[in-house]
């Protein structure tokens, strides 16, 4: 029985978004009615493509789910969904990206008669605001946000992953919505209309940039493939027989970095220290690292990374992900049934060690019922309080409280869309050890101006939550520490695997001081991997997912996607596994430990080549900026300098419409050109005519003539231009928030409304040991002259110390 047995789920439309986020229901148990139409869901046909025809996306998607046929012409079809709606406890709905020819149903009458009916809808934009109306595939969403155009060749264009992105970022959004609103009905509070866009989930991956761009003005800029502001060497190298993932984030690793490849002359280089000093010698760096790394394979510069704590770790094929025995054992990579075939996918990463999800399953052919277990008569669950008295405004995980061990960007991530959704996050730092997003310059100029305290990145991720420190090596810090634990929901870290258990803060330990503790550990490869003492980053994350591999252009290297991807994919899936795992406390009293491996998250953006490769051996084809279904399909160049966008002919009469745009009206009405693969024979001449048109326009306009004819089209945006984006700005996406030391400065919303505005960023990130008192006060009791004598004994403070000090 899994932890949402009791969880009915209706999903309707047609969405990678909302797709996913029912298959994340199934995953832990719920009864998944994934309802279609005769001709089946549309990606069911989406490639790639199995030997026999079959989606590996749709397979992906929709394993351990039922198929519900209703044909929209028969006169009960209505009737029958309503019915559906009815019986269910959570409604899923892409129809806004794509209905599907799914029934109209009466939903204000639905919600009237079912007030406990949590209702998510998926659409791309909103339903409100200039983009409103847009047409938009994965790929130019992630134009739009940011998530292109700082990828590939410096001359261009952008390169850009296939497109099994937005919908897996929405689909977490939108799990995170509706989990934390089975949350909030334990507590009595009724059902809640959601809303998710897909264009503001992506910019979760993203924000980081945009963010960092303000506080520093424009920044950024293409600067080839592999290189990213503000690390360096932080990218993908060729060694003996493969390619090495490398990541050099703090002075300590550029060192160790240049000793193991005996240039100790430019580790002790002063002007060297930083990435953001490195990047102003990139071509002398590359020069001396690049054949060096060549004398040594993947393997062997791993393993001496591991030695000297530097974050490097081979980039794998898709077919060594296949051969790799912890990732099946831990439920990385699962059986998949498809029809006749039998195959490989990605499996859950919310590895939850109490409550695991499935292993596995098969993909329904269409009307087709699985086995569910229904357990709503079986378990006895909490008593919900009463919902006679319910405040509609008030924040779903209000209650919760989190203590918060994580620093950088995944951990704080996860935390934050906790606080976010009105938990009670308390975050721990040292003055010794702050959190390192303060910056890791710890040269006394740096740290006696308080430079830590200005970090625009620090800034967006600790929102919303209580700061303070407490020196963990010390008896009564971490006396304190297992005090504050003790009347916790949840722990949350982000550190290497065996940090807190060695300060003496293991889950063993914390479990019997409180039992009902949900203890998730966000390392890179899991508690138990062969890998556990690698170093990791962000990057470190997506260089060894494999999803590098099926980027870039068929004779280039593998190509990363963004300085620090797996980070934020990383947060929001701990977000989504403390959710579970909390749902399962307050229906048992049991806590649990949530191993999750932050590289695991990252495989789901590969997931279809995984199963392709599985099934037929194939090796995964890159497209460079083409497309396995669109043609045509890419980033095209406008006029100005470095200005791109994105474009997509989706089906036939987008192809008609785009023809006739670019003044090609003959190949519109050309009968030989009425497919996609007709279309690839030409394709070469297919571009050449479409920049011809878009070098007359600039970036915006080229967007704005085709969305007017209805065509897929997103400007390559940089990231720091959607400071100032319209979309946003009519959505209030953006707020400002007055914080000391930097003042009024912009943060993103949540994408997830149970409203027509986003929720109201409470207050600012914490400067260093900002709540000490009202923390140590309020929650332990402690006097004015405890607390103040744990000050003067250097177990608390309000200042980092600096190097050496």
């Amino acid at each position: 029985m899994g932890v949402l047995s009791h969880l009915r789920v209706v999903e309707i439309g047609s969405s990678a978004a909302t797709s996913y986020c029912a298959r994340m229901f199934a995953d832990f148990g719920a009864d998944v009615q994934k309802v279609e139409p005769p001709a089946g869901d549309p990606i069911r046909r989406c490639a790639p493509l199995t030997p026999v025809g079959q989606s590996a996306w749709f397979a992906f998607l929709n394993f351990n789910k039922s198929s519900t046929i209703i044909d929209p012409a028969a006169p009960d079809a209505v009737a029958q969904l309503t019915a559906m709606i009815d019986n269910c406890d959570i409604l899923v709905d892409g129809r806004d990206i794509d209905p599907a020819n799914c029934p109209s149903v009466d939903m204000a009458a639905i919600r009237q008669r079912r007030s406990g009916l949590m209702h998510l809808q998926a659409s791309w934009f909103g339903r409100e605001g200039p983009y409103a109306g847009f047409a938009a595939t994965d790929a130019t969403i992630r134009a739009l946000a940011g998530l292109i155009k700082l990828v590939g060749p410096a001359e261009g264009p952008p390169l850009h992953a296939p497109d099994f992105q937005t919908g897996i970022l929405a689909g977490l959004w939108g799990f995170i919505a509706a989990a934390s609103s089975a949350m909030a009905q334990m507590e009595g509070q009724a059902g809640r209309s959601w809303s998710v866009s897909i264009f503001e989930a992506s910019l979760a991956i993203s924000e980081y940039l945009m963010f960092e761009a303000s506080a520093r003005g424009e920044v950024m800029r293409r600067i080839g493939i592999n290189r990213f502001w503000p690390v360096f060497p932080g990218g993908i190298y060729e060694a003996k027989n493969g390619w090495l993932g490398v990541t050099t984030f703090t002075p300590a690793q550029w060192r160790a970095f240049c000793d193991m490849l005996e240039l100790s002359e430019l580790g002790d280089d002063p002007a060297l220290v930083l990435g953001e000093e490195r990047l102003q010698h990139v071509e002398r760096i590359e020069r001396e690292i690049t054949p060096r790394l060549k004398v040594r394979t993947a393997q062997e510069w791993f393993a001496e990374g591991l030695k000297r704590k530097i974050p490097i770790v081979p980039v794998p094929d898709i077919s060594d992900l296949l051969l790799d025995t912890e990732k099946k054992e831990r439920g990385a990579i699962v059986p998949v049934v498809l029809g006749q075939e039998d195959g490989l996918t990605v499996g859950s990463t919310q590895r939850l060690t109490l409550t695991p999800p499935r292993r596995g399953g098969k993909v329904p052919a269409p009307g087709e019922q699985q086995a569910a277990t229904d357990i709503r008569k079986q378990l006895p669950l909490a008593a919900p309080r009463s919902s006679t008295c319910i405040d509609a405004e008030r924040q779903p995980l209000r209650g919760i409280r989190i203590i918060d061990f994580t620093m950088g960007w995944a951990g704080p991530l996860c935390t934050r869309t906790l606080a976010d959704l009105g938990a009670d996050v308390i975050k721990i730092e040292s003055t010794k050890y702050p959190d390192w997003w303060r910056g890791v310059d710890r040269r006394p100029a740096y740290v006696d101006t308080q430079m830590y305290e200005r970090s625009q990145a620090f800034c967006v991720m600790n929102r919303n939550k209580r700061g303070i420190t407490l020196d963990l090596t010390k008896p009564r810090g971490l006396a304190l520490a297992k005090r504050l634990v003790a009347g916790a929901d949840v722990v949350a870290d982000n550190y290497s695997v065996d940090v807190l258990p060695k300060l003496g803060l293991g889950y063993d330990v914390l479990r019997k001081l409180n039992p009902r503790l949900v203890m998730l550990s966000m390392s890179a490869f899991g508690a138990n991997s062969l890998y556990r003492d690698c170093r990791a980053y962000g990057s470190t994350l997506e260089q060894g997912s494999g999803l590098p591999i099926v980027v870039g252009n068929p004779d280039g290297p593998p190509v990363m996607s963004h300085v620090a991807f797996g980070d934020a994919v990383g947060g929001l899936n701990g977000c989504a596994a403390v959710l579970v795992a909390l749902i399962h406390a307050r229906n048992t009293g049991r806590g649990q430990f949530i191993d999750l491996a932050q590289i695991e998250c990252m495989m789901p953006f590969a997931a279809p080549w995984i199963t392709l490769q599985s099934i037929g051996g194939m090796s995964p084809p890159k497209y460079g900026t083409r497309h396995p279904q669109f043609v045509p399909h890419g980033c095209f160049r406008c006029s100005g300098e470095d200005s791109w966008v994105m474009l997509a002919a989706i089906d036939e009469k987008m192809w008609q419409r785009l023809a006739i745009l670019i003044g090609r009206p003959d190949w519109a009405i050309d009968a030989s050109l009425q497919s996609a693969e007709a279309r690839r024979c030409i394709e070469d001449e297919i571009e050449r005519a479409i920049e011809a048109w878009t070098l007359t326009r600039d970036a915006d306009q080229a967007m704005s003539n085709l969305q007017a004819g209805r065509i897929a089209a997103g400007v390559a945006r940089q990231p720091t231009e959607l400071l100032k984006d319209p979309h946003l700005r009519s959505r209030a996406f953006l707020q400002e928030v007055d914080r000391t030391f930097i003042g009024l400065h912009p943060q993103p919303s949540m994408p997830i409304r149970d409203g027509s505005g986003p929720f109201t960023i409470r207050t600012a990130a914490p400067t260093l040991g900002e709540h000490n008192s009202e923390v140590l006060s309020g929650l332990l009791g402690l006097s004015c002259a405890e607390i103040a004598q744990l000050a003067s004994e250097g177990i608390i403070g309000t200042s980092m110390l600096s190097e050496g000090s």
